[in-house]
């Protein structure tokens, strides 16, 4: 798999986990229905967490590979996506260890 199908792949995944969790909280679900979809649930996550190790490397790497003609924006914005799927790969793993 290329680099680029490698990112479309992940953020595919990350996509796909976000619009799981929004319907499942919007569902509501307690108890014992909570149960039943807990490994789902935890699937997601562990997707979600696959996903978002070393997202923002993977992108910095295809932008020197593409030799982009800007390359100082695309890396102010790697730093950020690395700040930002860092945080959510903190906030996934908080989860998980529940």
């Amino acid at each position: 798999m290329s680099a680029n199908e490698e990112l479309k792949a992940r953020i595919d995944t990350i996509e796909e986990s976000y619009e799981f969790f929004l319907a499942y909280a919007a569902q509501g679900v307690s108890g014992e229905q909570a149960t039943k979809s807990t490994g789902q649930v935890r699937e997601f996550l562990h997707r979600s967490e696959v996903a978002l190790t070393e997202l923002a490397d993977l992108f910095g790497g295809l932008v020197d590979e593409k030799k982009v003609a800007n390359p100082d924006a695309y890396h102010d914005f790697i730093k950020v996506l690395r700040l930002d799927a860092n945080h959510a790969l903190a906030a996934v793993r908080l989860v998980l260890a529940q």
